[in-house]
């Protein structure tokens, strides 16, 4: 016992500890800051042209592409001006919008521009470090710190006459304010792993998560200017299986439709309210947002094979997704 005592390292004593908090924020600030822009938005109007919001943004690429959210920019007609750190104000047009990621790219004149290093949310941990840096209430390059507080949290969004649901975001006590949506969300090693989105409550920020899924987002923003989604037209919520269906699928929940809308990719498939889909081309859908992030592009006008409980029994039913109109 006495030797295992002799073998443990000591514990860092308290000023230790804050000085390695304090070199680690201050890294990722220095590391970071050169690729946070601060927006203006403006619009035309009949009087020209006026402010329309203000904002914060990531370059994520060196000839001009800029990261920022959706609800920042407002619109593919809105222009503005994108103030670096080293004093350089640019203008910029919106190069395509995603209000249903609540994700934006704007382009700017110029293309001497130092990029981020996005990260990889799936990597986080609840209580790791993350530092914030943005323009709250117009203060320019403002770094605040913090922790993961939850992972997983949803954000709903509007998505027409309705709401979808931003999934996997995440929550962290680092103070953001308003001018913070868009800027960057980095892990201690200055890699981009969210952009920060809402502000909750005291205490409670919200990101979008930097995934593979937000870089095929970024990418279609960049290269089409929009991002294209499937839709099969139903609405639903998680219901466990019944057990003779839970033993033939191997399955233990699947989305109860709820409704079926009129003229819809669900109907012309004889999808019916009370059926419980659990699977989708061999994915599993548990949840609304399981379904929401398998309707890609790449499903539009393609026949699909749906697995599906209806009054007990496993049915497979052959749909065809239309391409979501927002």
């Amino acid at each position: 016992m006495e030797r295992l005592r002799e073998a443990t390292p000591p514990l860092p004593t308290d000023a230790e500890a804050l000085d390695a908090y304090s070199r680690a924020v201050s890294g990722v600030a220095e590391r970071l800051s050169p690729s946070v822009a601060s927006l203006r938005v403006q619009r035309q109007t009949r009087r020209g042209r006026m402010q329309a919001g203000a904002g914060s943004g990531v370059v994520v690429t060196a000839d001009g592409f800029i990261l920022t959210s959706a609800h920042v920019v407002g619109g593919a007609d809105a222009v503005g001006s994108a103030r670096l750190t080293d004093g350089r104000e640019l203008r910029f047009t919106v190069a395509g919008a995603d209000p249903l990621s609540d994700l934006a790219i704007v382009r700017a004149d110029d293309g001497d521009l130092v990029a981020a290093e996005l990260g990889d949310a799936e990597e986080l941990r609840v209580g790791q470090l993350v530092v914030a840096i943005g323009n709250p209430n117009g203060f320019e390059g403002s770094v605040t710190a913090g922790v993961v507080s939850a992972l997983g949290r949803a954000l709903p969004t509007p998505a027409g006459r309705g709401m979808r649901v931003i999934d996997n975001v995440i929550q962290t006590d680092a103070a953001l304010n308003p001018g913070n949506s868009g800027g960057a969300l980095a892990d201690g090693r200055g890699r981009v792993v969210g952009v920060n989105t809402a502000v909750a409550g005291v205490g409670l920020g919200l990101a979008v998560p930097v995934s593979a899924t937000t870089r095929r987002i970024i990418a279609a923003l960049i290269s089409d200017g929009r991002v294209r989604r499937a839709y099969l037209g139903i609405a639903g919520g998680p219901r466990p299986l019944p057990p003779r269906a839970r033993a033939a699928s191997g399955v233990e929940r699947g989305v109860e439709v709820i409704e079926v809308v009129t003229g819809s990719p669900a109907e012309r498939a004889g999808i019916r309210v009370g059926d419980v889909i659990f699977e989708i081309e061999g994915e599993r859908t548990e949840s609304a947002t399981d379904l929401q992030r398998l309707m890609v592009a790449e499903l539009i006008e393609r026949a699909t094979v749906a697995r599906l409980v209806r009054e007990g029994s496993v049915l497979e039913l052959t749909v065809v997704p239309a391409e979501l109109e927002i």
